[in-house]
């Protein structure tokens, strides 16, 4: 069956820049592209035909066959190796890293997975150089430090009258520390920053893809449910990553001080419209928003484009960690000049010991590790409350639900 259509896959493999390898049922390599033969060492249209296991390193062959089993008895889109390193091996036998991404799909009867694989070797190899530079800073950070100390110690020793230029060199000392330690932590912040963008953009990108390859397979006019499924994954994994890009944007201004608020007149059921169908689409199956539609006639004096994207970043959450077929509750009320937005849900909730962290940057709770997020969307919306004379706070249990409660004034003098 897979035959029949590969002309229709040749046009999509060669123009992408991935890595990628289709395999039937029995593991047997029906096709691959350029840049996964020139990737494993061989021949265009050379791995046609054999056993994955050819380009699996010996010591997981024996426990690949029933990893693959199992895949295809729960076969769902999902990434490799969570938790450990992969490594593919060459035609010269030659092992190598890569990250690598299966997307199950059937064509007629047959079932079949494509795998999208990336070589990362240059990323290790950056992250062991990172890696060794910090050790090595830690090191002078060591011998600077025990310099400065038996300086201090002669100083002592020779003259107890200069006991102030002592505590003036301590303090330079720690000055020196401080600095040594922010820079160690910023070149970690970097590292893992770049990290996460790779990752954050990657998964959603190879789901975009997959799907545009899929939906160009339902041509027929009864098809349209399929082609419509494709087609609204597409559209929620191109709108978190326009989320993404939102919230790298607003950190950016935040930490340059280029910020400047833009307040106006706006009518609140206007708003909420606007947020409830943006979340709209990205809803699991089942789920449903729950919002009050008698607001007609109120109106916010506020920056409309900050207090939008703070509350889209609550409803996103709240779908993002709930399971399908859940509610999820979005609540206003009036308090004298505040107005309060409270966002409910049924779902997996924060760990007790994570959420006196939640609301720092890149910090994501232990049960949400496996979920897609860049830990930043909570740090920004507390950071712009708080310019806008607001406040976020929440209640949560583990495996029932979450409330996150947004105040601010009506009117921002």
């Amino acid at each position: 069956m897979f035959e029949k259509d590969e002309n229709v896959f040749n046009v999509l493999f060669e123009a992408a820049s991935e890595g990628i390898i289709v395999v039937d049922a029995s593991q047997t390599i029906v096709s691959s592209n350029v840049a996964a033969d020139t990737m494993f060492g061989y021949e265009k249209g050379e791995l046609k035909g054999k056993p994955l296991n050819v380009l699996i390193p010996s010591k997981y062959k024996a426990a690949h066959p029933q990893h693959f089993k199992g895949f295809l008895d729960d076969s769902q889109k999902r990434q490799m190796g969570h938790g450990r390193d992969l490594y593919g091996v060459k035609k010269n036998g030659e092992e190598f890293p890569v990250e690598a991404g299966l997307n199950p799909f059937k064509m007629g009867e047959e079932t079949y997975v494509m795998s999208l694989i990336i070589d990362i070797s240059v990323r290790k190899e950056a992250q062991r150089q990172i890696k060794e530079l910090n050790m090595q800073l830690e090191s002078k950070i060591k011998i600077r430090t025990k310099e400065l100390e038996e300086s201090i110690q002669k100083l002592r020793s020779t003259n107890r009258n200069l006991e102030q230029e002592v505590k003036r060199r301590k303090e330079a000392e720690n000055r020196i520390k401080n600095a040594l330690q922010k820079e160690k932590e910023l070149n970690e912040l970097k590292t893992k920053f770049l990290s996460l963008v790779s990752h954050e953009f990657k998964t959603p990108l190879s789901g975009i893809l997959t799907s545009v390859v899929l939906a160009g397979k339902y041509k027929l006019e009864e098809q349209q449910d399929k082609r419509e499924k494709h087609l609204n994954t597409i559209k929620s994994k191109v709108h978190y990553l326009d989320n993404i890009l939102n919230d790298f944007l607003s950190i950016e201004r935040l930490e340059s001080g280029k910020v400047s608020y833009k307040f106006s007149t706006f009518s609140l059921s206007k708003l909420i419209n606007e947020v409830v169908y943006n979340a709209n689409v990205t809803l699991k199956s089942g789920q449903e928003i729950q919002y009050p539609r008698n607001i007609e006639n109120i109106t916010l004096q506020q920056d409309e484009k900050i207090l939008e994207l703070v509350l889209s970043n609550l409803l996103s959450n709240a779908i993002k960690y709930s399971p399908e077929n859940t509610l999820i509750y979005f609540d206003i009320e009036i308090k004298g000049d505040r107005i309060a937005f409270k966002v409910t849900d049924e779902g997996m909730g924060i760990p007790k010991k994570d959420q006196k962290h939640i609301f720092e940057r890149y910090f994501r709770a232990e049960n949400a590790l496996l979920n897609q997020g860049t830990g930043i969307g909570l740090n920004i919306a507390k950071v712009h409350l708080e310019n806008l004379g607001g406040t976020i706070h929440f209640t949560s249990e583990e495996n029932k639900g979450t409330e996150f409660i947004v105040e601010l004034p009506i009117i921002k003098e």
